[in-house]
């Protein structure tokens, strides 16, 4: 993202997106640029044709390209400070976490607790704090998103022909993503949940998703792997993808994700807490996709992370092999 020289606040600015910044939405690039500005003033921008993209009126689903020119108009941010720089150890932390990379893409073992990039009261993510630890890669985009709290396998691109792609794979379901979740109960046979989902806001702009008729369709697999009274470890494979789907879905069908302070339920959460648990139980453990440049498979797996394990341990639980 390149601004004009003049570029300050109280004046129009018009920016030239580079390879970083190309792909997004305008929207949510706006909503990027102009933290600090309520969501409804950024929409009612574009509905009025305040910004523009190469002197021209878009929608606000137009997704950028390189070499795009943007006019931003001169809206108050206020004291709303611009995205910081990561933490020193997150940076660390993030690049020292590569499962697999080539040329095209990397993925990373991304760790709970952390989003996946900037915004929502974080002025860093895992794609500022990977950007900072490879400064000599030109372009690192998100090729899909993992929830703050959820761990294991993020895909990222190196390329814009093989983010494109990808992209396009994620949005046709293509990729097969494998979870592991401790949920609430006894879960002995496996089970496809089939429940739409509908995305609601909040008053405060927290978004909650609930089982709704009028949802989008959705659909995930349950496989147990290791199975007690108190609390089973499942398998969750999503064959689509929406907010939130596998812990709406398990918690629609009785059996809540550990941990989950959003859907899931407190005295199953208590009890887990005081086996040592202290996040959500939920890491995405094995990622297949066709690579880019040569539609090969290509399969990475991220270990369960040593606290959850810990926890499976006291409840007497066997951890799922790497094989799985």
């Amino acid at each position: 993202m390149i601004e004009t020289p003049d570029a300050v606040r109280g004046q129009v600015r018009h920016v030239t997106i580079d390879e970083r910044s190309a792909g997004q939405r305008i929207d949510n690039f706006l909503l990027n640029v102009l933290r600090g500005v309520p969501r409804q003033r950024v929409y009612r921008c574009l509905r009025r044709g305040e910004v523009r993209v190469n002197r021209g009126r878009i929608r606000q689903d137009y997704r950028l390209q390189a070499g795009d020119v943007v006019r931003v108009p001169p809206l108050d941010v206020g004291a709303a400070p611009a995205p910081g720089t990561p933490a020193p150890s997150l940076v660390d932390t993030v690049g020292a976490a590569v499962l697999y990379e080539d040329e095209s893409v990397l993925v990373l073992d991304k760790p709970a607790g952390i989003p996946v990039h900037a915004g929502s009261g974080y002025d860093a993510g895992i794609i500022e704090a990977l950007r900072a630890a490879r400064p000599e890669d030109r372009m690192l985009e998100l090729a899909h998103r993992l929830d703050r709290d959820t761990s294991g396998c993020l895909l990222v691109a190196r390329r814009r022909s093989a983010m494109t792609v990808l992209h396009a794979a994620f949005r046709d379901g293509v990729p097969d993503k494998r979870y592991w979740a401790l949920v609430r109960g006894r879960w002995a046979r496996p089970r496809r949940v089939r429940a739409a989902l509908r995305r609601d806001v909040l008053r405060g702009g927290e978004r909650l998703v609930q089982t709704a008729i009028d949802g989008k369709p959705a659909a995930t697999d349950f496989t147990p792997l290791a199975v007690a009274e108190r609390a089973t470890l499942v398998e969750a494979s999503p064959l689509t993808g929406r907010t939130h789907q596998i812990r709406v879905h398990a918690a629609s069908v009785g059996h809540p994700i550990a941990g989950d302070e959003k859907y899931g339920e407190a005295e199953f959460d208590r009890a887990m807490r005081a086996l040592g648990l202290r996040r959500l139980f939920l890491h995405a453990a094995c990622l297949t996709f066709k690579h880019p440049t040569n539609d090969r498979p290509v399969t990475v797996r991220a270990p369960l992370p040593a606290e959850l394990a810990a926890v499976l341990a006291e409840l007497g639980l066997d951890a799922p092999g790497e094989d799985r």
